[in-house]
């Protein structure tokens, strides 16, 4: 795989990226390409980085990027909206697509965790990507937060967040809150996230509680119907316990398009390793259900006879 260290510009701020190519690269020609998001913290280092070594052998060109405000992009540290991560990756589709050596009707987007809304999300405004990939997520955001905590908690979390609202309009500031105060991981993911993503420069910086009014209103579900005739690839760990399975079904249930819901034999990350079996299949599925959404693309239209 070779890198080549690029940035671009999502709302006034430079975001920190790299773009992927096969080894084999032609030396003629338009390649397809896919936008690679990594999930709540945002980093190109890790998942965007493992999945582009597999899927640059299957000739795709990737492109990973760090959110605003994350790692070395710019932006305010720890202000963290899903609202804003749509369109960097809107504004990364729109970056990949002015590369001369990039097909700009064969892009595709991929999206891991929280990143997984946001490609349906941005793939339904941006209304031309050829195929979206969405991988282990939500996509109700207050759904989903009810699922993992009691009524109990989940009443505080409530009361917290609006708590936070009449701050930021009397005073103009979000609290800053642990990294997962409202985003509890599970002990699979949490030994995960220990042992792999702690040691990734920048993870773990507190958020603002603004982050978990914009999980709240992320409805991601209600909208993916719109991106129909855009195939969808939905992939989801089993035993997920982080984002449980019913995320993935219910988005399934609510899709348009030609569709797949393909399961993974694994939780939320514990399958996440470059030479993993299960990792290794995923990428081979994706590799698939890319190929022939890009051949769909690249088909001359046909003219409809009076």
């Amino acid at each position: 795989m070779i890198e080549k260290e690029s940035s671009f510009y999502s709302e006034g701020s430079r975001l920190k990226a790299t773009v992927y190519y096969p080894d084999d690269v032609p030396g003629a020609g338009e390649l397809p390409a896919l936008v690679i998001n990594s999930g709540y913290q945002g980093f190109n280092e890790f998942y965007p980085k493992l999945f582009a070594r597999r899927l640059t052998e299957r000739g795709f060109v990737c492109l990973g990027f760090d959110y605003r405000g994350m790692a070395d992009s710019e932006g305010e540290k720890g202000r963290v909206l899903i609202e804003e991560q749509v369109q960097d990756v809107r504004n990364a589709v729109t970056f990949i697509r002015s590369q001369s050596d990039v097909d700009p009707r064969r892009v595709g987007l991929v999206g891991w965790g929280m990143g997984a809304a946001n490609v349906v999300l941005a793939a339904e405004k941006d209304g031309d990507v050829a195929g979206v990939a969405a991988l282990n997520g939500f996509y109700d955001g207050e759904r989903w937060l009810r699922s993992i905590h009691t009524y109990d908690e989940f009443t505080k979390i409530v009361g917290e967040v609006e708590e936070d609202r009449v701050s930021r309009v009397l005073s103009g500031e979000s609290r800053l809150a642990d990294t997962f105060a409202h985003y509890p991981l599970d002990p699979a993911t949490g030994d995960y996230v220990e042992k792999e993503l702690s040691r990734v420069h920048g993870f773990g910086h507190p958020t603002r509680l603004q982050f978990t009014e914009s999980v709240l209103d992320l409805k991601a579900e209600t909208v993916v119907a719109n991106l129909a005739p855009t195939p969808l690839f939905i992939a989801h760990g089993e035993h997920n316990a982080l984002h449980p399975f019913d995320e993935a079904r219910s988005l399934y249930t609510s899709a348009a398009s030609p569709k797949t819901l393909y399961t993974i034999h694994g939780r939320h990350n514990d399958f996440m390793y470059g030479d993993h079996p299960e990792f290794l299949s995923l990428c081979d599925r994706l590799g698939d259900f890319f190929d022939e959404a890009f051949r769909v693309r690249a088909e001359p239209a046909r003219s409809v006879s009076a």
